[in-house]
């Protein structure tokens, strides 16, 4: 029976698609209006469409979600968003506020260049590096990044799961998405976020350093925030320890953990 305890909707990062919340939505779908849905350039999105220009920035995401979710007439909904769709997530937030009761954040990053007094875990030189790889041989490049930022060899189901989400980008949109992406600074829009966020970050993840991101998330925030670090390894946790996981996610999900 459909309990209908409000809608969930689930955004997911860079290089899958919605397939990545594969073991969550069994656990929501009958207590919730859930809603599943694919950035432009990945899944089924026709990569005719993808606007260069638009999607240069994170907001061109965010005005999607917002379209997605106006469309769908959603009053309010507890928002899951892994790696960039946390903060498009935010960035829609603070845009309509009143859309999101609760941000839930897996593996987010407001910035993911190393600054001053910030380590967000890349140099500039790194990313110079990755964006050339991308260029040069794409296909290459994903079987090289899938297992990095997964945290598993080329054998594991999670590793050939991204690799095939990967493989399925267009690599010129591939390799725009990555620099918006990567170039990409949220830090001072952070204190005007007004929806409570959960912030939840896998103990050893290649592409969000724990012990700097997440914790600064947490203190510039400027809504109500809390943060639970997961024994996982890896940047998608979701697809690579679901067991562990996937509780977790719930717990967060459906109950207000007190900050």
């Amino acid at each position: 029976m459909l309990r209908n305890q409000g809608t969930i909707v689930l955004g997911h990062g860079f290089g899958t698609d919605q397939s990545v919340w594969k073991h969550l939505v069994p656990h929501l779908v009958d207590d919730y209006r859930l809603v599943l849905y694919d950035n432009m350039g990945a899944g089924t999105t026709n990569p005719e469409y993808f606007d260069f220009d638009r999607y240069s920035t994170l907001e061109g995401f965010s005005f999607d979600l917002i379209a997605i979710l106006e469309d769908l007439q959603v009053e309010s909904c507890i928002f899951v968003g892994h790696s960039v769709s946390a903060m498009i997530g935010v960035l829609a937030s603070l845009n309509r506020p009143d859309l999101f009761s609760k941000i839930v954040m897996i593996s987010a990053s407001p910035r993911y260049v190393n600054d001053a007094d910030y380590q967000g875990g890349f140099e500039q030189d790194d990313l110079i590096q990755l964006f050339e790889a991308m260029r040069s041989n794409y296909k290459a490049w994903c079987l090289g990044f899938a297992p990095l930022v997964v945290g598993g060899d080329l054998d594991s189901v999670a590793v050939q799961e991204f690799s095939r989400t990967l493989f399925n980008m267009r690599p010129d949109i591939a390799l725009t998405v990555a620099q918006t992406i990567f170039h990409s600074d949220m830090r001072q829009l952070l204190p005007f976020v007004s929806v409570p966020c959960h912030i939840v970050q896998s103990a050893k993840d290649l592409a969000v350093p724990v012990a700097c991101v997440s914790e600064y998330l947490h203190t510039n925030l400027g809504s109500e925030s809390v943060v639970e670090v997961m024994s996982s390894d890896g940047h998608l946790p979701q697809l690579s320890s679901p067991d562990s996981v996937i509780p977790v996610l719930l717990r967060h999900i459906r109950n207000d953990i007190a900050v």
